[in-house]
């Protein structure tokens, strides 16, 4: 699987279990509502800079997010 779709679904994996919704997402961590959902279809190549948005709103390390995307990859 490429890793913008593993990525994807690992950033809605941690907004469901936030419980919030794509708009909520955008709003609060400074993304754009439709580029959120582009991440989450796994449609974008995402910069460092938004990387460290998410994971600043999520308030997990950068390294774990690539820990958890890494542990993906490798189940499908």
């Amino acid at each position: 699987m490429k890793i913008q779709k593993s990525f994807g679904l690992i950033i809605k994996e941690l907004r469901n279990n936030a419980g919030i919704s794509q708009e909520r997402l955008a709003l609060e961590s400074g993304v754009d509502r439709t580029y959120i959902g582009d991440i989450e279809k796994g449609n974008r190549n995402v910069s460092l800079e938004i990387i460290e948005k998410l994971c600043r709103y999520f308030k997990i390390p950068i390294s774990e997010l690539f820990i958890k995307i890494e542990k993906h990859g490798k189940t499908e």
